[in-house]
């Protein structure tokens, strides 16, 4: 009896062959998956490591917006040896002050949060420079679980592979600091007419003050809240104790 055949005489290989092939369409798509996956995570991994050392000329911000409104996203790189020193602490005193000691995620402010949310106040962001910078470099602007584990990862990435010092001169860089201005080199000039090595203390905070929404807090035109979160932000600066504050971070220790 021909091996095709079933004792009763029915077709069996066609029968087992249909069975066979989603199976192996199953495996093939696992395997496709695994592999995109791997090469995804060593391109992401590798391009992460390249800008410890190579100063990007643009950020997935910026070119986001530059599709969004088809206008021009100013932006100038600035070594972080050419930023007034002040900058640097006004920008940690107001987002993150546990920058040069953790390791992207700051728990305490999570956990803060998470108790101003439980006391009735709107759930804000505990984001750390650090992850600051992997959304302004990497990922969209927007909220889903997707961009957040995204951001989780490139956060992961950035901490393990750069020095804080480079991380604090990339949110220097591409930070937004006004309509179609990033980066505190650019925004230097165009509010003050300095170079962002002449800024001063005072200045320092300014800028600092609007970067929880640059587009709606003006540094050109202050409203009585960004003054009062430019006083805060000084006020920071001294119980931080001063530039001195981020020798460690400066020295790329």
């Amino acid at each position: 009896m021909p091996g095709w055949l079933s004792r009763a005489g029915v077709l069996r290989g066609p029968m087992v062959e249909s069975r066979r092939r989603p199976a192996r369409l199953g495996r093939r798509l696992r395997r496709l998956f695994a592999l995109l996956l791997l090469v995804w995570i060593l391109g992401s991994a590798s391009l992460v490591l390249l800008l410890r050392w190579v100063d990007p000329p643009v950020s997935a911000v910026m070119l986001q917006r530059l599709v969004g409104e088809g206008a021009q996203q100013r932006q100038e790189w600035t070594d972080i040896d050419r930023i007034d020193p002040y900058m640097a602490l006004a920008v940690v005193a107001a987002e993150d002050q546990r920058f040069p000691d953790h390791w992207g995620f700051d728990p305490a402010e999570i956990i803060a949060a998470v108790e101003r949310h439980l006391d009735g106040e709107r759930l804000r962001g505990a984001s750390t420079i650090s992850q600051q910078v992997a959304r302004n470099l990497f990922l969209w602007q927007g909220r889903s679980f997707v961009r957040k584990g995204l951001e989780v990862w490139f956060t992961g990435l950035i901490e393990l592979t750069w020095p804080k010092r480079r991380i604090l001169e990339m949110y220097l860089n591409f930070a937004e600091t006004g309509e179609r201005l990033f980066g505190v080199a650019v925004a230097s000039r165009h509010y003050f007419r300095l170079d962002p090595g002449r800024l001063g203390r005072q200045k320092a905070a300014l800028l600092a003050a609007v970067l929880p929404n640059p587009v709606v807090y003006r540094v050109d035109s202050p409203s009585d809240l960004v003054r009062k979160r430019r006083d805060w932000i000084l006020q920071q600066m001294d119980n931080l104790g001063g530039p001195a504050y981020l020798d460690r971070v400066m020295r790329g220790d």
